[in-house]
Parts: structure tokens; C-alpha cells; sequence
């Protein structure tokens, strides 16, 4: 009876709270949106998962940014992933690593001047981290890292936020890859309000060719301007680079193949897990996650609204055959590929399939990748 008594005295069910329940129902809603709506599956599985974890009572399958063990005491398993991964800034990185193996930068070098539409797409970011310190009270480095939500770039986020503001980790990537996720539903109304019918149906001129030097060079410049320029953005941007150049120099296929296959997906279930193993019901059920969820959404708004008013200040310049259609600057935020697509769905929908934006809109789609994580690194640098 004595063995008994003790089974039901540790068992979790007597020691639920409220919040337990309620990150049950979190959890639900986010392997709902993956399961069912198919809204970033890879990620929010293991983030749903991994927050289900993290509220069971006595399991010690929660991580902590404050969790501070005896020297006899062993690591709980997320939070020994956590310690490796995450406070060691080691998981981010090698995300970009895979990112850069899986991404085409041809058609933002067929079309450079769809980068400033990706640097653009970042406003969002500012406004939101001075919203988040002004408006709502949040320190310069909290704000940094909400800011960043409107990079619309998960693993930056994760890598920032890991930094300067460990204790919004949780909130912030939830915040991050919940706004990715619904990329197809905030975008459109947005175009919608900002362009005109005339500006939908702009033809997308074709696209010029680019040498096999240009797409192989592109990486090692880039990393290399980057990173004397803002250092600390150097893990994000050279790592994605050198994922970039093992797909492009034609004499890496493995090594290109292992970065965009085995390698991200371990890393991206190991990052996702631990990301939900963070959101305990004590620390995650806040005011402030709130606030960073409603500034996550003025971020978005802003960066998608950012990209689009260049694309049309551009055109007021630019001569008649090289204007932009200005739906392709939505694309600056850098949830490659989806927001390309919604772009092209838009654009074909309302112009009947006559314009089809797509391969245009990767240009800054693409940009925006590079773009967020620059402006990480400038907060980092400023603040660190």
C-alpha cells in the first residue's frame, strides 16, 4: 500500500494547475494549425509537442533560461538540450547552414535592385522594438527582440532573443513562426490597401541571365562584406552563405545535400522541441506574452507594408519598362518561400493569371533572409 500511496502521490494528475491546463490548450491550437491547416508543420509540431512536455507536473522535461543546477545534479533532457544548443548559439546557425544550402539566390541577382525591397521589409522590425520600449514598457533589449518578430525569420529570432532577452524566448518564437505560419491570411489585405488595380496587373520583366561566376561569387561577397561591416552577424550570414556556396559550386553535392536534408532536420526537431520546453504555464502565461503577440502582429504589418510603399517610391523613379509591380515588395519579409507564393496567388488571382509574379517576388524574398539577419546583428552589436 506504502509503494502505492507513493505512485499516486508523485503521479502528475494531483499536482496540475490551472496554467498547465491552459498551455494544454496552447499546445492544441498550435498542432491544430499544423496538422490541420498545415501552417509551418515542420516547426510547430515540435514546438506544440514540446510545450506539452513542458507542463507536465514532476516529468522535468521543461527548460529554463534561469535554471541553475547543483554540481551532483544531472541536467533535465531539454534543458541539457538548451545548455547545448540554445545558450551556446550553436542551433541557429546551423538552421542558416541549411537555409543557404536550400536556397536560389538567381533570382534576386537577375533582379538586384529587389534587394533594397528585403532591406525595406525590415522597418517593421524598428517600429516594433520602439512600440515595445516606449509604448509598453519593455527594456531596450526585450525590445530588441520582439522587434525582430517582424524579420518574419524564426531561427533569427530564436538567436537574438536567446541573447538579449532569454526569459521572452518562448513567447517570441511561438510569436514568430505563429505570424510565418499565417503569412497567407495577414498579407493579402494588406496588398489590397496598398496597391492599386494598375499596379497588380504591372508586367514582371523577364529575366536576364546570370553566370555560373556571379552565383558562385555571390555567397563569399556577401559573407564577406557582412561581416566586416556588422561582425555580429557574422554566424547567421556566414553560415547562410556557406550553406549557399556548397549548393552553388557544383563539387559539394553531398555536403550541399546533408546541410538541406539530414543536418537541418535534426537540428530543426532539436530547436523546435526545446523552443516549447520553454513555454511553461508559470512563465509563459503573462501580460507580456500578449503584448509581444500584438507586437508581433505591428511588426508584420509594418514589414510587408514597408516592402511594398518602396517598390512604389521606386517606380516614381525608376524608367516605365523597369518598374516594379509593387505586390512583390510584400515579399521582403524572408518566410522563403511562402511569401512569394502568397504574392504570385494574389497577383494571378486578381489579374486572371496575366501577371505572375513569382520568380520576381523570390527576389526579395530571398533579400529579406539576408536582411533580418543584418539587423540582428546591428542590435547585437549596439546592445551585447
Amino acid at each position: 500500500m506504502e509503494v502505492l500511496a507513493a505512485l499516486v502521490r508523485d503521479a502528475g494528475f494531483a499536482h496540475l494547475t490551472w496554467q498547465n491546463l491552459v498551455m494544454f490548450a496552447v499546445a492544441g491550437v498550435l498542432l491544430y494549425l499544423a496538422t490541420a491547416k498545415r501552417y509551418e508543420p515542420l516547426l510547430l509540431i515540435p514546438i506544440g509537442f514540446g510545450a506539452v512536455l513542458a507542463n507536465l507536473p514532476n516529468a522535468m522535461m521543461s527548460a529554463s533560461s534561469t535554471f541553475t543546477p547543483s554540481a551532483a545534479e544531472q541536467l533535465p533532457l531539454m534543458q541539457l538540450i538548451y545548455e547545448a544548443g540554445i545558450r551556446t548559439e550553436f542551433l541557429p546557425p546551423i538552421i542558416f547552414l541549411g537555409v543557404g544550402a536550400l536556397t536560389d539566390f538567381r533570382p534576386l541577382l537577375t533582379r538586384p535592385i529587389t534587394l533594397l525591397l528585403g532591406a525595406a521589409a525590415q522597418v517593421g522590425i524598428f517600429v516594433a522594438a520602439i512600440g515595445a520600449y516606449y509604448l509598453f514598457g519593455f527594456s531596450i533589449n526585450e525590445a530588441a527582440s520582439i522587434g525582430i518578430i517582424g524579420g518574419a525569420d524564426g531561427p533569427t529570432s530564436i538567436f537574438l532573443t536567446a541573447i538579449l532577452a532569454p526569459e521572452l524566448l518562448g513567447a517570441v518564437a511561438v510569436a514568430a513562426y505563429s505570424y510565418m505560419s499565417l503569412v497567407p491570411v495577414i498579407q493579402p489585405p494588406i496588398m489590397r490597401l496598398l496597391t492599386t488595380v494598375k499596379e497588380r496587373h504591372m508586367p514582371v520583366p523577364d529575366e536576364i541571365r546570370v553566370t555560373r561566376t556571379a552565383v558562385v561569387l555571390f555567397p563569399v561577397v556577401i559573407a564577406l562584406l557582412v561581416s566586416l561591416a556588422i561582425p555580429a552577424a557574422a554566424p547567421l550570414v556566414g553560415m547562410l552563405m556557406f550553406g549557399n556556396l556548397l549548393r552553388e559550386s557544383g563539387v559539394t553535392e553531398r555536403l550541399s545535400k546533408t546541410a538541406g536534408g539530414p543536418l537541418v532536420n535534426i537540428v530543426t526537431i532539436l530547436l523546435g522541441l526545446v523552443i516549447g520546453a520553454t513555454m511553461a504555464g508559470g512563465t509563459f502565461l503573462r501580460a507580456e506574452t500578449l503584448y509581444i503577440l500584438l507586437l508581433g502582429a505591428v511588426a508584420f504589418t509594418f514589414s510587408t507594408a514597408g516592402g511594398i510603399l518602396l517598390a512604389k517610391l521606386l517606380n516614381l523613379v525608376l524608367p516605365e519598362k523597369q518598374r516594379i509591380n509593387p505586390c512583390i515588395g510584400a515579399a521582403g519579409v524572408s518566410a522563403v518561400p511562402m511569401s512569394a507564393r502568397v504574392v504570385q496567388r494574389f497577383v494571378a488571382e486578381q489579374t486572371q493569371g496575366k501577371v505572375n509574379p513569382l520568380m520576381a517576388a523570390m527576389g526579395p524574398n530571398v533579400a529579406g533572409v539576408i536582411g533580418s539577419a543584418v539587423a540582428a546583428g546591428v542590435f547585437l552589436a549596439l546592445l551585447r
